[in-house]
Protein backbone atom coordinates (compact mmCIF):
# COMPACT_ATOMS: atom_id res chain seq x y z
CA UNK A 1 0.00 0.00 0.00
CA UNK A 2 2.98 2.28 0.34
CA UNK A 3 3.60 2.16 -3.39
CA UNK A 4 0.05 2.98 -4.21
CA UNK A 5 -1.11 6.47 -3.43
CA UNK A 6 -4.24 6.88 -1.46
CA UNK A 7 -7.22 8.49 -3.03
CA UNK A 8 -6.70 11.57 -0.87
CA UNK A 9 -3.05 11.80 -1.95
CA UNK A 10 -4.06 11.47 -5.62
CA UNK A 11 -6.57 14.31 -5.18
CA UNK A 12 -3.91 16.40 -3.46
CA UNK A 13 -1.48 15.75 -6.34
CA UNK A 14 -4.12 16.78 -8.88
CA UNK A 15 -4.84 19.94 -6.89
CA UNK A 16 -1.15 20.82 -6.91
CA UNK A 17 -0.91 20.10 -10.63
CA UNK A 18 -3.89 22.33 -11.37
CA UNK A 19 -2.54 24.98 -9.03
CA UNK A 20 0.72 25.01 -11.00
CA UNK A 21 -1.22 25.21 -14.27
CA UNK A 22 -3.30 28.08 -12.90
CA UNK A 23 -0.17 29.89 -11.72
CA UNK A 24 1.40 29.39 -15.13
CA UNK A 25 -1.74 30.60 -16.90
CA UNK A 26 -1.96 33.61 -14.54
CA UNK A 27 1.69 34.49 -15.20
CA UNK A 28 1.14 34.15 -18.95
CA UNK A 29 -1.97 36.33 -18.76
CA UNK A 30 -0.16 38.97 -16.72
CA UNK A 31 2.72 38.96 -19.21
CA UNK A 32 0.26 39.28 -22.09
CA UNK A 33 -1.54 42.16 -20.36
CA UNK A 34 1.77 43.90 -19.62
CA UNK A 35 2.84 43.49 -23.24
CA UNK A 36 -0.51 44.81 -24.43
CA UNK A 37 -0.22 47.82 -22.11
CA UNK A 38 3.27 48.55 -23.39
CA UNK A 39 2.09 48.24 -26.99
CA UNK A 40 -0.92 50.47 -26.26
CA UNK A 41 1.34 53.11 -24.69
CA UNK A 42 3.64 52.95 -27.70
CA UNK A 43 0.66 53.31 -30.05
CA UNK A 44 -0.63 56.27 -28.05
CA UNK A 45 2.77 57.96 -28.16
CA UNK A 46 3.03 57.34 -31.90
CA UNK A 47 -0.52 58.59 -32.47
CA UNK A 48 0.15 61.63 -30.29
CA UNK A 49 3.29 62.50 -32.26
CA UNK A 50 1.50 61.97 -35.57
CA UNK A 51 -1.44 64.06 -34.38
CA UNK A 52 0.83 66.89 -33.27
CA UNK A 53 2.69 66.80 -36.58
CA UNK A 54 -0.58 66.86 -38.53
CA UNK A 55 -1.95 69.67 -36.38
CA UNK A 56 1.22 71.68 -36.87
CA UNK A 57 1.07 71.14 -40.62
CA UNK A 58 -2.57 72.23 -40.71
CA UNK A 59 -1.73 75.26 -38.56
CA UNK A 60 1.06 76.42 -40.86
CA UNK A 61 -1.04 75.80 -43.98
CA UNK A 62 -3.93 77.80 -42.59
CA UNK A 63 -1.59 80.53 -41.34
CA UNK A 64 -0.07 80.80 -44.81
CA UNK A 65 -3.49 81.00 -46.45
CA UNK A 66 -4.57 83.58 -43.88
CA UNK A 67 -1.50 85.71 -44.55
CA UNK A 68 -2.21 85.59 -48.28
CA UNK A 69 -5.85 86.54 -47.68
CA UNK A 70 -4.82 89.41 -45.38
CA UNK A 71 -2.43 90.70 -48.02
CA UNK A 72 -5.18 90.45 -50.63
CA UNK A 73 -7.62 92.35 -48.37
CA UNK A 74 -4.99 95.03 -47.67
CA UNK A 75 -4.34 95.43 -51.39
CA UNK A 76 -8.09 95.69 -52.11
CA UNK A 77 -8.51 98.23 -49.28
CA UNK A 78 -5.61 100.31 -50.62
CA UNK A 79 -7.13 100.25 -54.11
CA UNK A 80 -10.52 101.29 -52.72
CA UNK A 81 -8.87 104.03 -50.68
CA UNK A 82 -7.03 105.32 -53.73
CA UNK A 83 -10.21 105.24 -55.82
CA UNK A 84 -12.08 107.18 -53.10
CA UNK A 85 -9.25 109.71 -52.93
CA UNK A 86 -9.33 110.22 -56.70
CA UNK A 87 -13.13 110.62 -56.68
CA UNK A 88 -12.85 113.02 -53.73
CA UNK A 89 -10.20 115.12 -55.47
CA UNK A 90 -12.41 115.42 -58.54
CA UNK A 91 -15.23 116.76 -56.40
CA UNK A 92 -13.19 119.17 -54.21
CA UNK A 93 -13.83 122.20 -56.41
CA UNK A 94 -17.57 121.57 -56.66
CA UNK A 95 -17.83 120.80 -52.92
CA UNK A 96 -15.97 123.99 -52.04
CA UNK A 97 -18.33 126.03 -54.26
CA UNK A 98 -21.39 124.46 -52.63
CA UNK A 99 -20.03 125.14 -49.16
CA UNK A 100 -19.32 128.76 -50.06
CA UNK A 101 -22.79 129.18 -51.55
CA UNK A 102 -24.39 127.62 -48.47
CA UNK A 103 -22.44 129.80 -46.08
CA UNK A 104 -23.06 132.95 -48.12
CA UNK A 105 -26.68 131.92 -48.68
CA UNK A 106 -26.62 132.24 -52.42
Amino acid sequence: MDTEKTLLQQIRDKEQEFSRKIDTARADAEATVAAARTEAEDLLCTADKAGKASAEQVYWNVQGKTAIEIESLNTAANLDQEAARVRGEKNIHEAAERIVRYVTME
